[in-house]
């Protein structure tokens, strides 16, 4: 499964990204899907995550009322809405297709397995 992510790039502080994910060949519409951003020496931690239906979001506190993740089955694409974006937002971020069929429920994005994309840079200066 192919995973490409795009609509990275460099911003100022308090400007606003959408980042764009899309599986070309094949469906989303029964997977869970995540954005994840590298965090160097730490490996890559969940900064948005959605069910395969969308009825279940996680959201981590320290993006939570900046970051929104939506899924458009119908075009196939996922998004990753952030505002009033930060320095410390700044870094590589990834999107992920869940293995697992119809996961419900997305708890702290601990997905077993994923298909990665090759990420897009964020940069956010101050």
């Amino acid at each position: 499964v192919q995973v490409a992510e795009s609509g990275g790039g460099l911003v100022q502080a308090g400007e606003s990204l959408r980042l764009s994910c899309t599986t070309p060949g094949s469906s989303i519409d029964d997977y869970a899907m995540g954005w994840f951003r590298h965090v160097p020496g730490q490996g890559r931690e969940g900064r948005a995550c959605i069910d395969w239906n969308g009825r279940s979001t996680y959201i981590p506190d320290d993006v939570k009322g900046r970051f929104t993740v939506t899924k458009d089955n119908a075009n196939n694409t996922l998004y990753l809405q952030m505002n009033d974006l930060k320095p410390d937002d700044t870094g590589m971020y990834f999107c992920a297709r869940d293995r697992k069929f119809r996961r419900v429920g997305v708890r702290r994005c601990s997905f077993e397995s994923v298909y990665w994309g090759q990420g897009t840079q964020v940069t956010v200066s101050s």
